[in-house]
């Protein structure tokens, strides 16, 4: 198992992979709508002159089997940067085998080497088996929005 930075190389896989997330978070009623990114938006928006956003790729033998997507935030009040964690997947057969686990070690690891104070993310209100694994890791819910939680870990 590999966990690395996507480069404009993997823009199709990326999107392949967003598009696997989209159909899980219809099924967690997470999301209702369409994917309407391209490699080229991708190429342009990840991998261009000024990136928006950064994707980690697990891979297994050289093939993808999951991903992280997240860009900066920074907070004026504090002076911190923080992570914002927008999708985080492992494919259907891989799960349950510590891949997600990966994932958010390496997410963990880019915040420690740029100086983030946090990672945050939020997650479908009906994804119970995602709110434990994220409060296993030592996440908190910061808050809600209705029945839906925004977590938040530290980085020490």
């Amino acid at each position: 198992m590999k966990v690395r930075l996507a480069t404009k190389e993997d823009s199709e896989t990326l999107l392949a992979l967003i598009q696997l997330k989209a159909g899980f978070d219809r099924n967690m009623k997470g999301f209702n709508g369409e994917v309407s990114t391209t490699v080229e938006k991708i190429e342009r928006t990840l991998f261009g002159d000024l990136p928006f956003a950064h994707a980690l790729l697990l891979e297994i033998e050289g093939k993808a089997q999951g991903f992280a997507l997240f860009h900066y935030r920074y907070s004026s009040f504090s002076g911190d940067p923080s992570i914002w964690l927008d999708d985080l997947l492992v494919v259907d057969e891989q799960r349950s085998k510590g891949l997600g686990l990966a994932l958010m070690k390496a997410i963990k690891s880019q915040a420690e080497s740029t100086l983030a104070s946090h990672i945050a993310w939020t997650a479908s209100p009906h994804n119970t088996g995602a709110h434990q694994f994220y409060e296993k890791l030592g996440a908190e819910i910061e808050r809600m929005e209705g029945a839906r939680p925004f977590f938040r870990w530290s980085v020490s």
